[in-house]
């Protein structure tokens, strides 16, 4: 795999200036005209088409020297696209609840943003852009409708990974019933306040099951989480609680983003003016696996 500089592409981009994506669709026509399609991946490609205006003080530092560093087309880096940055829409402010991650393993998810989302997807579903580049500190992670502290997990801004801490799991030995439920754990259950917890196998209680609820108090045995369980059935056996995301629960980010991508044509310098320097229809094509 090829070197990829963590850097932003940084120069003036010219009005006129666009980009495109398209799918990797191999078709096959017959002499009568039918055809046949396969879609190779699910994933969208952008390539971005670019004119800049370069003083010809800032002409090196801005575009050369990063043409240079690459090799060429050789090397990846990031670039921002003025019309979509973020995970909410466009350019939207991101919230925890945006996108649905993809499961990589235990604990691990890919960030992701799904398109086409306004109708109803063919039979080869929604596609969507695996995230590898997301711009720091900007990730949010949700579980259900529970945003998750940041301290819980941590995302990779090189790869596009979450990965939550260790599971930690507590066995359950009773619940009241309250306006916030106070679940009894034991002694060193070691759980804080904000931290969010997954309720299961309980028994009695069984409205409970399969909640997940931020804690709002902890005492040396308890834990007390937003859980009206005010009209549940009665507490009277078992149960556990899980910090990590269990099976059956969604599992959302949101985000600002760079697209990975090379350059893609040799950068071609017009010496028009005296004092600037054009570079028109430079391609930069995204990189799905930098």
């Amino acid at each position: 795999m090829a070197d990829f500089l963590e850097e932003v592409l940084y120069s003036t981009v010219k009005y006129g200036s666009s980009w495109s994506d398209e799918y990797n669709v191999s078709i096959d026509e017959t002499a009568g005209g039918q055809e046949y399609r396969s879609l190779t991946h699910p994933f969208p490609k952008r390539t971005f088409t670019l004119d800049f205006e370069l003083a010809t003080a800032d002409m090196w530092p801005n575009i050369l020297d990063l043409y240079h560093r690459a090799h060429g087309t050789y090397a990846g880096f990031r670039a921002w696209c003025i019309d979509e940055d973020s995970s909410n829409g466009s350019t939207g402010t991101p919230t925890a609840f945006d996108q649905s991650m993809g499961l990589v393993s235990t604990g691990v998810y890919e960030l992701r943003k799904y398109y086409g989302l306004s109708g109803t997807a063919g039979a080869a579903g929604y596609p969507y852009r695996k995230i590898k580049k997301p711009q720091s500190g900007t990730t949010l992670v949700g579980v259900g409708v529970t945003a998750i502290r940041s301290a819980d997990w941590s995302v990779s801004t090189t790869t596009g990974l979450v990965t939550f801490n260790a599971d930690q799991t507590k066995a359950v030995t009773n619940i009241t019933k309250a306006s916030q439920a106070v679940i009894t754990l034991g002694s060193g259950h070691g759980l804080v306040a904000n931290q969010s917890v997954h309720i299961s196998t309980v028994s009695g209680m069984t409205q409970i099951n399969g909640q997940r609820a931020l804690i709002t108090a902890t005492d040396a045995t308890t834990i007390t989480v937003e859980i009206n369980s005010t009209s549940y059935g009665t507490y009277t056996s078992g149960g556990v609680v899980h910090t990590r995301p269990q099976t059956g629960e969604t599992v959302t980010a949101g985000f600002r983003f760079h697209f990975p991508v090379r350059f893609k044509t040799v950068l071609e310098i017009g010496q028009d003016y005296p004092i600037h320097r054009v570079a028109d229809g430079v391609e930069f094509i995204e990189l799905l696996n930098p």
